[in-house]
């Protein structure tokens, strides 16, 4: 039994506990999914999912809840982290706003809303590091990842942009993995040991 916690203050919560139970129910694992709104559930948990949402709203509430702590424990202990889109952006070292709280799990400065409005969302097939095929990524008011530290990995750019980072235990991406039925980058976060075809 794998018990994942999802950040729920804000974003697509049950989008993503549904993807990571396809992932674990790939790998013959159940996953008990847990929604995360206060502090005393992140230390029950083996990996977080942190989504999408507003990030000065998020960084807000986990700071108020005590639940930003939590997770930067979880993270020095070597448990993983999802963190997509707005997720991302509170995940990183830099947000570029001071109105965003940032966790600093992975080394990167992150500029909010850099690919445009939600008019301008759009889904591209992405060529990400380790897949056979490119995953159909949903990208909605995403970030642009501006700079990384030596230790990060590219998982995955767009035009030339990072957009999927992997920093120690933490995963990050610009983008919504959740949005759809491919859950090979909740895969990729926590079951990377074993591949699981699209």
């Amino acid at each position: 039994m794998l018990r994942a916690g999802v950040v729920a203050v804000q974003g697509d919560v049950s989008e993503h506990a549904a993807a990571i139970r396809r992932a674990g129910a790939a790998h013959g694992k159940d996953v008990d999914v847990v929604e995360i709104r206060q502090s005393g559930t992140v230390p029950e948990c083996d990996v977080l999912l942190l989504p999408g949402g507003e990030s000065t709203a998020i960084s807000r509430l986990l700071s108020r809840e005590g639940i930003d702590v939590e997770i930067r424990d979880h993270v020095a202990a070597g448990n993983p982290v999802l963190a997509t889109c707005a997720g991302l952006i509170v995940a990183a070292s830099d947000a570029n706003d001071d109105r965003v709280d940032t966790l600093d799990l992975v080394d990167a400065t992150v500029d909010r809303n850099a690919f445009g409005r939600q008019v301008d969302s759009f889904e591209a097939p992405l060529p990400v590091a380790g897949f056979d095929e490119p995953f159909p990524a949903v990208f909605i008011r995403a970030p642009v990842i501006d700079e990384v530290g030596d230790g990060v990995e590219m998982l995955a750019t767009w035009e030339g942009d990072p957009v999927a980072i992997r920093d120690g235990p933490v995963i990050g991406t610009a983008f919504h993995p959740e949005l759809t039925a491919d859950s090979r980058i909740h895969d990729l976060a926590f079951f990377e040991d074993v591949a699981v075809e699209a």
